[in-house]
Protein backbone atom coordinates (compact mmCIF):
# COMPACT_ATOMS: atom_id res chain seq x y z
CA UNK A 1 0.00 0.00 0.00
CA UNK A 2 1.36 3.94 -0.38
CA UNK A 3 1.70 5.91 2.65
CA UNK A 4 -1.05 8.64 3.44
CA UNK A 5 0.46 12.15 2.39
CA UNK A 6 3.12 13.77 4.66
CA UNK A 7 5.82 16.50 4.51
CA UNK A 8 9.50 15.85 4.61
CA UNK A 9 11.90 17.78 7.17
CA UNK A 10 15.51 17.54 7.44
CA UNK A 11 17.04 18.88 10.13
CA UNK A 12 21.19 19.31 10.61
CA UNK A 13 20.98 19.12 14.70
CA UNK A 14 19.14 17.69 17.48
CA UNK A 15 18.39 21.01 18.09
CA UNK A 16 16.80 21.57 15.33
CA UNK A 17 14.71 18.16 15.52
CA UNK A 18 13.54 19.02 18.83
CA UNK A 19 12.31 22.86 17.59
CA UNK A 20 10.73 20.79 14.81
CA UNK A 21 8.51 18.43 17.39
CA UNK A 22 7.73 21.67 19.31
CA UNK A 23 6.26 23.53 16.21
CA UNK A 24 4.85 20.26 14.59
CA UNK A 25 3.18 19.03 17.82
CA UNK A 26 2.02 15.21 17.80
CA UNK A 27 1.32 14.77 13.80
CA UNK A 28 5.19 14.67 13.48
CA UNK A 29 7.42 11.41 13.92
CA UNK A 30 11.00 11.33 14.06
CA UNK A 31 12.25 9.01 10.92
CA UNK A 32 15.30 6.37 11.85
CA UNK A 33 16.48 3.94 9.70
CA UNK A 34 12.52 3.56 8.70
CA UNK A 35 11.96 -0.23 8.77
CA UNK A 36 9.26 -0.04 11.81
CA UNK A 37 7.93 3.13 10.91
CA UNK A 38 7.59 3.01 7.02
CA UNK A 39 5.62 -0.54 7.00
CA UNK A 40 3.29 0.78 9.60
CA UNK A 41 2.76 3.56 7.48
CA UNK A 42 1.61 1.71 4.38
CA UNK A 43 -0.65 -0.26 5.97
CA UNK A 44 -2.54 2.67 7.70
CA UNK A 45 -1.58 1.77 11.38
CA UNK A 46 0.68 5.35 11.56
CA UNK A 47 -0.48 8.12 9.77
CA UNK A 48 1.96 11.09 10.39
CA UNK A 49 1.40 14.52 8.37
CA UNK A 50 5.14 15.30 8.99
CA UNK A 51 8.66 12.98 8.86
CA UNK A 52 11.23 14.67 10.52
CA UNK A 53 14.54 12.34 9.14
CA UNK A 54 17.24 12.61 11.53
CA UNK A 55 19.58 10.26 9.33
CA UNK A 56 21.24 13.55 8.45
CA UNK A 57 22.92 14.67 11.89
CA UNK A 58 26.30 13.70 12.31
CA UNK A 59 26.10 14.43 16.23
CA UNK A 60 24.08 11.00 16.57
CA UNK A 61 26.31 8.85 14.93
CA UNK A 62 29.40 7.15 15.60
CA UNK A 63 30.58 4.68 18.58
CA UNK A 64 33.53 6.09 21.21
CA UNK A 65 35.01 5.40 24.86
CA UNK A 66 34.64 7.39 27.27
CA UNK A 67 36.73 5.69 30.76
CA UNK A 68 34.75 2.81 31.61
CA UNK A 69 31.77 3.79 29.05
CA UNK A 70 31.29 3.03 25.37
CA UNK A 71 29.26 5.53 24.45
CA UNK A 72 26.70 4.56 20.94
CA UNK A 73 25.57 7.91 18.60
CA UNK A 74 21.58 6.62 18.17
CA UNK A 75 21.63 6.64 14.73
CA UNK A 76 24.22 4.27 14.07
CA UNK A 77 23.63 1.42 11.98
CA UNK A 78 23.79 -2.37 12.73
CA UNK A 79 26.58 -2.85 10.22
CA UNK A 80 28.54 0.43 12.08
CA UNK A 81 27.73 -2.30 15.57
CA UNK A 82 29.25 -5.06 14.00
CA UNK A 83 32.26 -3.90 12.51
CA UNK A 84 32.81 -2.00 15.53
CA UNK A 85 36.91 -2.84 16.57
CA UNK A 86 35.88 -0.91 19.93
CA UNK A 87 32.85 -3.07 20.64
CA UNK A 88 34.35 -6.34 19.71
CA UNK A 89 37.01 -5.40 22.09
CA UNK A 90 34.90 -4.35 24.76
CA UNK A 91 31.10 -5.12 24.54
CA UNK A 92 31.23 -8.18 22.22
CA UNK A 93 27.35 -8.91 22.29
CA UNK A 94 26.20 -6.16 20.94
CA UNK A 95 28.29 -7.31 17.07
CA UNK A 96 27.46 -10.77 17.77
CA UNK A 97 23.62 -10.03 18.35
CA UNK A 98 23.46 -8.01 15.74
CA UNK A 99 24.39 -10.24 13.00
CA UNK A 100 21.17 -12.07 14.22
CA UNK A 101 19.19 -9.06 13.30
CA UNK A 102 17.01 -9.31 10.16
CA UNK A 103 18.72 -9.31 6.93
CA UNK A 104 21.86 -7.60 5.18
CA UNK A 105 20.07 -4.96 4.00
CA UNK A 106 17.89 -4.02 6.55
CA UNK A 107 21.41 -3.75 8.80
CA UNK A 108 22.80 -1.49 6.85
CA UNK A 109 20.13 0.82 7.17
CA UNK A 110 18.24 -0.25 10.68
CA UNK A 111 19.90 1.98 13.67
CA UNK A 112 20.03 1.01 16.92
CA UNK A 113 18.34 4.01 18.41
CA UNK A 114 15.22 3.44 16.37
CA UNK A 115 15.26 0.16 17.49
CA UNK A 116 15.10 0.84 21.12
CA UNK A 117 12.79 4.06 20.70
CA UNK A 118 10.03 1.97 18.70
CA UNK A 119 9.12 -0.34 22.01
CA UNK A 120 8.24 -2.97 20.03
CA UNK A 121 9.11 -6.43 22.34
CA UNK A 122 9.99 -8.11 19.34
CA UNK A 123 13.17 -5.72 18.31
CA UNK A 124 16.16 -7.36 19.55
CA UNK A 125 17.92 -4.08 21.28
CA UNK A 126 15.15 -3.09 24.23
CA UNK A 127 16.14 -6.74 25.82
CA UNK A 128 19.71 -6.51 25.11
CA UNK A 129 20.19 -2.94 26.55
CA UNK A 130 18.77 -4.42 29.95
CA UNK A 131 21.08 -7.20 30.18
CA UNK A 132 23.84 -5.08 29.03
CA UNK A 133 23.11 -2.21 31.81
CA UNK A 134 23.03 -0.04 29.42
CA UNK A 135 20.92 3.59 29.44
CA UNK A 136 19.62 6.23 26.86
CA UNK A 137 20.27 10.04 26.27
CA UNK A 138 17.55 11.81 25.78
CA UNK A 139 17.13 15.38 24.88
CA UNK A 140 14.46 17.99 24.94
CA UNK A 141 13.09 21.43 25.17
CA UNK A 142 14.55 20.91 28.66
CA UNK A 143 17.79 19.68 28.04
CA UNK A 144 19.31 15.81 28.28
CA UNK A 145 18.41 13.38 30.80
CA UNK A 146 19.85 10.12 30.91
CA UNK A 147 17.22 7.21 31.76
CA UNK A 148 18.13 3.46 32.50
CA UNK A 149 17.72 0.94 30.11
CA UNK A 150 15.86 -1.04 33.25
CA UNK A 151 12.19 0.53 33.35
CA UNK A 152 12.30 2.43 29.90
CA UNK A 153 9.94 0.29 28.21
CA UNK A 154 6.70 0.74 29.32
CA UNK A 155 4.53 -1.45 26.79
CA UNK A 156 4.20 -2.36 23.58
CA UNK A 157 5.47 0.50 21.69
CA UNK A 158 5.48 2.59 24.64
CA UNK A 159 8.49 4.23 26.14
CA UNK A 160 9.91 7.14 28.88
CA UNK A 161 10.91 8.59 25.59
CA UNK A 162 8.23 12.09 25.35
CA UNK A 163 6.91 13.57 22.26
CA UNK A 164 9.45 16.18 21.74
CA UNK A 165 12.46 14.39 22.20
CA UNK A 166 15.10 13.05 20.77
CA UNK A 167 17.11 9.59 21.69
CA UNK A 168 21.05 10.84 21.20
CA UNK A 169 22.94 8.04 22.99
CA UNK A 170 23.42 4.50 24.29
CA UNK A 171 25.61 4.41 26.87
CA UNK A 172 27.09 0.77 27.65
CA UNK A 173 29.47 -0.46 30.85
CA UNK A 174 32.62 -2.15 28.70
CA UNK A 175 33.45 -5.04 29.83
CA UNK A 176 34.79 -6.06 32.46
CA UNK A 177 37.73 -9.12 32.85
CA UNK A 178 36.29 -12.48 32.36
CA UNK A 179 32.65 -11.45 31.61
CA UNK A 180 30.81 -14.09 29.69
CA UNK A 181 27.48 -13.06 27.12
CA UNK A 182 25.38 -14.73 24.70
CA UNK A 183 22.01 -14.16 22.78
CA UNK A 184 19.95 -16.92 21.84
CA UNK A 185 17.14 -16.24 19.12
CA UNK A 186 14.84 -18.77 17.93
CA UNK A 187 13.09 -17.76 14.63
CA UNK A 188 11.30 -19.03 11.33
CA UNK A 189 13.57 -17.83 9.20
CA UNK A 190 16.00 -15.00 7.81
CA UNK A 191 14.62 -11.62 8.58
CA UNK A 192 11.95 -12.59 10.98
CA UNK A 193 11.49 -11.23 14.35
CA UNK A 194 12.51 -13.33 17.41
CA UNK A 195 9.67 -16.36 18.05
CA UNK A 196 11.74 -15.95 21.44
CA UNK A 197 15.04 -14.67 22.55
CA UNK A 198 17.29 -14.01 25.54
CA UNK A 199 20.01 -12.13 26.55
CA UNK A 200 22.67 -12.97 28.96
CA UNK A 201 25.51 -11.06 30.68
CA UNK A 202 27.83 -12.85 33.42
CA UNK A 203 30.44 -12.75 35.47
CA UNK A 204 31.57 -16.04 38.00
CA UNK A 205 34.25 -16.55 40.87
CA UNK A 206 35.36 -19.76 40.68
CA UNK A 207 32.82 -22.34 39.74
CA UNK A 208 29.65 -20.10 40.78
CA UNK A 209 27.78 -17.68 39.10
CA UNK A 210 28.78 -14.20 40.88
CA UNK A 211 26.66 -11.93 38.62
CA UNK A 212 24.31 -12.68 35.51
CA UNK A 213 21.80 -10.28 33.82
CA UNK A 214 18.90 -12.05 32.15
CA UNK A 215 16.29 -10.60 29.32
CA UNK A 216 14.16 -12.05 27.40
CA UNK A 217 12.75 -10.53 23.66
CA UNK A 218 9.31 -11.48 22.38
CA UNK A 219 7.47 -13.07 25.13
CA UNK A 220 5.23 -10.09 26.97
CA UNK A 221 4.29 -6.78 25.71
CA UNK A 222 7.75 -4.91 26.30
CA UNK A 223 11.27 -7.04 26.56
CA UNK A 224 11.35 -8.32 29.99
CA UNK A 225 14.15 -8.88 32.60
CA UNK A 226 14.35 -12.42 34.26
CA UNK A 227 15.17 -11.41 37.80
CA UNK A 228 13.81 -14.18 40.01
CA UNK A 229 15.79 -16.17 37.42
CA UNK A 230 18.72 -14.11 37.65
CA UNK A 231 18.22 -15.03 41.89
CA UNK A 232 18.00 -18.49 40.99
CA UNK A 233 21.91 -18.62 39.74
CA UNK A 234 23.64 -16.41 42.00
CA UNK A 235 25.95 -17.92 44.43
CA UNK A 236 25.60 -20.94 42.79
CA UNK A 237 27.03 -23.64 40.17
CA UNK A 238 25.67 -24.05 36.91
CA UNK A 239 24.22 -27.39 37.12
CA UNK A 240 21.19 -28.80 35.21
CA UNK A 241 18.82 -28.32 38.60
CA UNK A 242 20.20 -25.05 38.85
CA UNK A 243 19.87 -24.10 34.82
CA UNK A 244 16.07 -25.91 34.52
CA UNK A 245 15.48 -23.53 37.70
CA UNK A 246 16.42 -20.43 36.24
CA UNK A 247 14.77 -21.29 33.03
CA UNK A 248 11.20 -22.07 35.09
CA UNK A 249 11.88 -18.57 36.53
CA UNK A 250 12.10 -17.21 33.25
CA UNK A 251 9.02 -18.94 31.87
CA UNK A 252 6.89 -17.75 34.89
CA UNK A 253 7.05 -14.33 33.39
CA UNK A 254 6.41 -14.84 30.01
CA UNK A 255 3.46 -13.61 28.32
CA UNK A 256 3.04 -14.10 24.65
CA UNK A 257 1.26 -12.75 22.38
CA UNK A 258 -0.40 -15.84 19.76
CA UNK A 259 0.68 -15.27 16.52
CA UNK A 260 1.80 -17.21 13.92
CA UNK A 261 5.38 -18.15 15.57
CA UNK A 262 3.20 -20.19 17.40
CA UNK A 263 0.84 -20.32 20.15
CA UNK A 264 1.56 -19.16 24.44
CA UNK A 265 2.47 -22.53 25.45
CA UNK A 266 5.26 -23.08 22.25
CA UNK A 267 6.61 -19.50 22.61
CA UNK A 268 6.76 -19.97 26.64
CA UNK A 269 8.61 -23.11 26.35
CA UNK A 270 10.82 -21.89 23.73
CA UNK A 271 11.76 -18.89 25.96
CA UNK A 272 12.71 -21.56 28.71
CA UNK A 273 15.37 -23.18 25.86
CA UNK A 274 17.03 -20.19 24.64
CA UNK A 275 17.40 -19.40 28.57
CA UNK A 276 18.68 -22.20 29.33
CA UNK A 277 21.19 -22.08 25.99
CA UNK A 278 22.31 -18.18 26.37
CA UNK A 279 23.30 -18.78 30.58
CA UNK A 280 25.19 -22.32 29.05
CA UNK A 281 26.88 -20.44 26.69
CA UNK A 282 27.92 -16.84 28.59
CA UNK A 283 29.05 -19.14 31.34
CA UNK A 284 31.45 -21.05 29.08
CA UNK A 285 32.97 -17.64 27.82
CA UNK A 286 33.73 -16.69 31.34
CA UNK A 287 37.53 -16.55 31.79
Amino acid sequence: MIPPQFDYHAPQTVGEAIALLQQLGPDAKLLAGGHSLLPMMKLRFAQPSHLIDIHRIPELRGIKQEGQTIVIGAMTTENELIGSELLQRHVPLLPEAAQLIADPQVRNRGTIGGDIAHGDPGNDHPALSIALNASFVLEGPGGRRTVAADGFFLGTYMTLLQEEEVMCEIRVPAFAQGTGWAYEKLKRKTGDWATAGCAVVMRKSGNTVSEVRIALTNVGPTALRAESAEQALLGKELSVANLQAAADAACAICDPAEDLRGDVEYKTAMAGQMVKRALTKAFGRCQ
